[in-house]
């Protein structure tokens, strides 16, 4: 039976799917989610990420992850992990770079936080190798304790499932996936309206606006500045998102490269909402840890000195220069992925991260 049809039956038995419930359903479903069994990353796959527009997103991770080590004071030993690390490309551009500085990888133990197989394979085959070779974990709450954590996670968050809410003339319902008079996938809207708690947050949204809530990506944040407390440490989170609270429908699935429709072929296509950052980072601070301001994409990247590797690898390659250009653009332009993605770091010091030091 395929998933649309499991689906289907469950809803007729059970009822309705709220939008986080049908997303955990097509992403991660054993028989066939779309990252249990399927995620195609790059040009010929469904999306493509910033470590595989460019090396040097990658490289300047790991410099990061490097100096914010030895901002922490050069510890014996550190859990260096990647939660959400794709194929691995991340990850090895990452540990290429921070080969400037051997004693941070001396005293690194790399740990990936995976649950897909598919992906755990290309890993393996990309990382797998090496003095620095990787161990898995399938939750952030089964890596070790006992060393400061520096964690990576570039689009994590907007995978973790959220709930949308719409405005309507008697309040605010919840948008549910059930089916229509045809028996097809639809969305609806959950008879009860939820109470006043959302028109006390957004007293001027008007009929039609949708919130979306996503308590998995502030309980990951909360867990994750819960353990950089106890153990000293800092994350770097990435993502497409919003910076400010507010509404919006952000809810998209990509195959191809191409948006479709959320609801169809379940489990064929990435869905995805975007990152809520002003939650995570409230999320982190009520957990205890320091979160930074929040800052685009294009800004961290350029603060790290990704316009000046640019021109160093063009002065070793002329030959690549419109090339590496355009690599550069696509990750800090405004107009491309610059101003679209995000930047949020949870760190333990009150010293800000590398990228973080004039408090913005």
């Amino acid at each position: 039976m395929s998933l649309e049809d499991r689906l289907k039956a469950h809803i007729e038995a059970h009822g309705p799917l709220t939008i986080a419930q049908y997303m955990s359903w097509c992403l991660h479903d054993p028989q066939a989610g779309y990252y249990a069994t399927r995620p195609k990353l790059g040009e010929s796959g469904d999306f493509i990420t910033a470590p595989l527009v460019s090396q040097m997103f990658g490289e300047l991770l790991g410099l990061w992850a490097a100096e914010a080590w030895s901002r922490m004071g050069r510890p014996a030993r550190v859990i260096l992990a990647e939660a959400g690390p794709g194929d691995g490309t991340l990850m090895s551009d990452a540990l290429r770079a921070a080969r400037l500085e051997p004693a941070f990888l001396a005293a690194a133990d790399l740990y990936l936080i995976e649950t897909s197989p598919v992906l755990m394979k290309a890993q393996a085959e990309r990382l797998g190798v090496g003095p620095l070779a990787p161990r898995w974990v399938h939750a952030l709450s089964q890596l070790p304790t006992d060393a400061p954590l520096i964690l990576l996670a570039n689009e994590l968050l907007d995978c973790l499932p959220a709930r949308q809410f719409v405005k309507t003339a008697k309040g605010w319902a919840e948008r549910m996936v059930g089916l229509g008079l045809d028996g097809a996938l639809a969305f609806g809207l959950a008879a009860q309206p939820v109470g006043d708690a959302l028109t006390k947050a957004l007293p001027d949204a008007e009929p039609g606006a949708v919130l979306e809530v996503s308590a998995a990506q502030q309980a990951f944040a909360a867990e994750l500045a819960a353990r950089i407390v106890a153990q000293g440490g800092a994350a770097l989170l990435i993502d497409y998102g919003r910076d400010g609270p507010g509404p919006g429908d952000t809810l998209q699935a990509l195959k191809g490269h191409r948006k479709v429709s959320p609801l169809e072929s379940p489990g064929e296509a990435d869905l995805t909402v975007h990152a809520d950052f002003p939650a995570a980072a409230d999320a982190a601070r009520a957990a205890g840890a320091h979160a930074s301001a929040i800052l685009t994409q294009g800004e961290f990247l350029l603060r790290l000195g990704m316009g000046a590797r640019t021109q160093a690898l063009i002065a070793a390659r002329p030959d690549r220069a419109q090339t590496l250009q355009r690599q550069l653009a696509r990750l800090t332009a405004p107009d491309q992925m610059g101003s679209l993605f995000k930047v949020l770091a949870i760190h333990a010091r009150a010293e800000p991260p590398p990228g973080f030091e004039d408090g913005r």
